[in-house]
């Protein structure tokens, strides 16, 4: 019962960047909301906060 997610940078658009995208899998029994989770953003170069996209 996992599913497919794709985690997307939020703070890459404001600064007129590219936003990096991570995949990833959860179980949806178990995890009902969406996930936030701090991850490498190339393009600026430091850890940020990325959410789930669907």
């Amino acid at each position: 019962m996992r599913e497919q997610i794709i985690f997307e940078c939020t703070e890459a658009r404001a600064e007129g960047k590219p936003p990096s995208r991570y995949f990833g899998t959860k179980n949806k029994k178990l995890q009902k909301d969406r996930i936030e989770l701090k991850k490498f953003n190339p393009f600026l170069k430091r850890y940020t906060l990325h959410r789930e996209k669907k």
